[in-house]
């Protein structure tokens, strides 16, 4: 008889432990995927992920709240944050087939410009970033595009 309920309690036990999974959901994580920010190469580092490797981990908190781009071309257009995010959210995965090369151009303790040449195979682009430091983590604050 005991064994019985022991059966019986055991079964109800992974029920409920079954319904209670169900009920989250697989997208129902209320955390955010977090990113080492906590210097500028880093926040650098992942912004070049971001935007050549399809990654889409941290993208919300790699932008500042007031971040702009702006691309310089004859048909010249500015992107807001929310806008850009939902760009990169969708490129989720999307490799970009060219080569990245990385130079810093000014650096100090709270921001820092950085200059990101992306060469494809008839055009390149080049992408000036400004990050700065809010509190203990980087952010890219600016971006503006050119192509070549």
């Amino acid at each position: 008889m005991k064994t019985l309920v022991k059966i019986f309690t055991a079964a109800a036990l992974v029920a409920v432990s079954i319904f209670a999974m169900a009920s989250e959901g697989p997208g129902s994580k209320s955390a955010k995927a977090n990113v080492n920010l906590s210097t500028a190469d880093f926040a650098l580092e992942h912004y070049v992920a971001v935007t050549t490797q399809g990654e889409s981990a941290g993208v919300e908190q790699l932008f500042a709240e007031d971040f702009s781009q702006k691309v310089q071309s004859a048909n010249a257009q500015s992107h807001s944050r929310s806008a850009l995010i939902k760009s990169l959210k969708k490129q989720k995965g999307e490799s970009l087939n060219c080569t990245v090369k990385t130079d810093i151009i000014e650096e100090s303790t709270d921001y820092m410009v950085a200059k990101v040449t992306m060469k494809f195979e008839n055009f390149s682009k080049t992408d000036l970033v400004t990050l700065v430091r809010e509190g203990d983590s980087w952010k890219v604050s600016s971006s503006v595009n050119s192509y070549k």
